[in-house]
């Protein structure tokens, strides 16, 4: 890759992983739920009249809203409300690897190999090190919540594959369409009408930072230039960037939160970004009619995109 490639790369990582923090900063300003649907209103207006029509079929854009928008997001924000740090939350979602490679096995008969195997071993090892660091540290609840978020999100990352979008930022923002509804209506059910209309009123110049950081930054500057690197290398040269996301996302969350991270918390997060790359890069295989063929190919693995 180009050097100025390379740091476009590192950039989005960067704003990725930093993403977590505007996120714990968000949530004392609005309920997770309305902060999520918000994040993908946001991110949906003025942009969806801009990028053009869908390129895929609108039941891959309505699978992926729920899984991704809906369930992903949801029990993400609602998990970090629940107390799980945002230095952990971005390192413990990475688990989504495992959790797609396990599906993808099942949905997509692509045949993980040893070294996959190995990674999704090593994956598991670093959560349960990370859970042993929770629980001494506080509830699990928040944790629980962000290990089935990233098990929405291979659920996601599976449909993507299948739906094989040929435009990631436009495939983006039309999903970005898909949850803003449904998160509103959960919103205002569980969270409540009065504590909604709490969090407008008072909204602030540091509450639309957050919004619009989330929004345009993290998600439609980030997928677009995630997008655009797809599109000019192989997904191999680009892919192992992504695991810079957690190592982002600790540092900035120990820097602006003041987040301590522990021995155990160290040792979970070599397990895990080792096992999650282990996971992602090694080639699986799938059969066919004609025999197995490559199913790691660049468009499957733009289909799996890191951001937070």
């Amino acid at each position: 890759m180009r050097p100025v490639h390379t740091a476009l790369a590192v950039l989005v990582a960067a704003v990725w992983g930093f993403n977590f923090v505007v996120i714990e900063i968000g949530l004392g300003h609005f309920p997770p739920l309305l902060l999520s649907a918000l994040r993908f209103l946001v991110a949906a207006l003025p942009a969806v009249f801009f990028v053009g029509r869908p390129k895929v079929a609108w039941k891959w854009i309505l699978g992926v809203g729920a899984a991704l928008g809906v369930a992903k997001f949801g029990l993400l924000f609602t998990g970090m409300a629940a107390g799980m740090p945002a230095g952990l939350s971005s390192l413990v979602l990475q688990v989504q690897a495992v959790f797609t490679a396990a599906l993808a096995a099942v949905v997509l008969r692509e045949r993980p190999g040893r070294v996959r195997l190995l990674g999704m071993a090593v994956a598991l090892a670093g959560i349960a090190v990370a859970a042993v660091d929770r629980g001494l540290s506080g509830p699990v609840t928040g944790f629980v919540l962000v290990v089935a978020a990233a098990a929405c999100w291979g659920v996601s990352n599976v449909l993507t594959r299948k739906a094989a979008p040929p435009d990631a930022l436009n495939f983006m923002v039309w999903v970005c369409t898909v949850p803003v509804v449904p998160l509103f209506a959960l919103s205002l059910l569980l969270e409540g009408p009065d504590r909604d209309l709490a969090a407008l009123r008072a909204l602030d110049w540091s509450g639309v930072a957050v919004i619009g950081y989330v929004a345009w930054v993290s998600t439609v500057f980030g997928f677009g230039a995630w997008g655009y690197l797809l599109r000019r290398y192989p997904a191999s040269a680009v892919a192992p960037f992504s695991l810079l996301v957690p190592v982002f996302g600790m540092s900035s969350a120990a820097l602006v939160l003041g987040e301590g991270i522990s021995g155990t918390r160290w040792v979970a997060a070599v397990l895990l970004v080792g096992g999650v790359g282990l996971t992602s890069l090694a080639p699986a295989r799938a059969k066919t009619r004609t025999g197995p063929v490559s199913a790691g190919g660049p468009r499957a693995a733009a289909a799996a995109s890191p951001a937070p």
